[in-house]
């Protein structure tokens, strides 16, 4: 089982965005300290939900600060980005790192980042696929040509190409986040692992990977293919003497941090869009997630690796908003939960 940090660079009321940026950097840097498995970053634009714009740029930071620790996107967004852009990053920083990058990807929403970087609404509903395609044919081929709906160009030489890094593995995994059957089949095809998201438990999670299993199977994925596929499930974790206490920490600081967070989002079309409420959600979580003491956290984190067949957890640390507190939180996870998880 691995255990990772979910770090979004969440922006809490009061709070200026360069604090929640260098809580973000800080928590990384504690994360590797506490020997965890994993950095996972999360990307937003415009919202204080999160204030990391480029989580591949913030990857190459952390990369260049820590020595041990994977540190991957969760997610970076290919809609807003060109894939052969994405590619040529991801490529660079897992021949320098030594192949430390995990480059997990995702649709995004119908935001009005699909207006600021002018890939419009098209990019977000029917363009994903594309993408998606042609970023793992530049990871994983020589050359690269396109002739799609949405990219069209020569053949081109993959300079650096992820296969030439001084690693044994040869190139960056990519990983996609699913949210629904659509898009657990798209990757179940391609052989991809998914990003499970925190919003939905163990059963939820269960029937994604069991349709994943069915699908890479149908698509002729090979049986050490279909069973090893290295799903990651996000969370949430914060960890107490007492249970209570954990929840109070979160349910003082979350609610807030989701109000304005969630409530900055503006959709592109105009389309209405509705907003789960920040107290519900929270204790949503509270009860999804590895939330109380560290024996609860750990048992929790087994249950859902036994229920769901997910060995891999990107959980989210800074749910108290706190530096001080996050930076404590993390090393309980390290030093009092992931010991008895073996």
């Amino acid at each position: 089982m691995h255990v990772g940090s979910f770090v979004l660079a969440a922006q809490f009321p009061g709070q200026g965005q360069g604090e929640a940026l260098h809580r973000a950097v800080r928590s990384a840097e504690v994360a590797e300290e506490a020997g965890l498995d994993a950095v996972w970053l999360a990307e937003h634009h415009f919202v204080p939900y999160g204030t990391c714009p480029s989580a591949v740029t913030l990857a190459a930071l952390l990369l260049g600060r820590t020595r041990r620790i994977r540190v991957g996107t969760a997610v970076s967004v290919l809609p807003t980005t060109h894939p052969v852009a994405l590619g040529e990053q991801a490529a660079l920083l897992h021949v320098t790192s030594g192949g430390r990058f995990s480059l997990g990807v995702g649709r995004g929403g119908p935001w009005v980042d699909l207006e600021v970087f002018g890939s419009g609404l098209e990019a977000y509903e029917s363009g994903f696929p594309e993408s998606l395609d042609l970023l793992v044919r530049w990871l994983r081929e020589p050359s690269v040509a396109a002739a799609g709906e949405r990219f069209t160009f020569r053949e081109v030489p993959v300079v650096p190409k992820p296969s030439e890094g001084l690693t044994d593995v040869s190139g960056p995994e990519v990983v996609v986040a699913c949210t629904s059957p659509a898009s657990v089949r798209l990757a179940a095809e391609r052989g991809l692992p998914m990003l499970l998201g925190m919003h939905v438990g163990d059963e939820e999670k269960a029937e994604m990977v069991a349709l994943w299993r069915r699908i890479a199977r149908a698509a002729g994925r090979s049986p050490e293919e279909v069973h090893g596929a290295a799903h990651v499930s996000a969370g949430v974790c914060q960890i107490a003497d007492r249970r209570t206490d954990a929840v109070e920490a979160l349910t003082k600081a979350m609610p807030g941090w989701l109000k304005q967070g969630l409530g900055a989002h503006v959709t592109v079309d105009g389309r209405e869009r509705s907003m789960r409420d920040p107290l519900a959600y929270t204790e949503l979580l509270c009860g999804l997630h590895p939330v109380g003491t560290p024996r609860l956290c750990a048992d929790r984190l087994a249950a859902t690796g036994e229920r769901t067949g997910v060995a891999r957890f990107a959980l989210l640390t800074e749910g108290s908003g706190d530096l001080a507190a996050t930076e404590e939180n993390i090393r309980r996870l390290g030093a009092e939960v992931i010991p008895q998880l073996g």
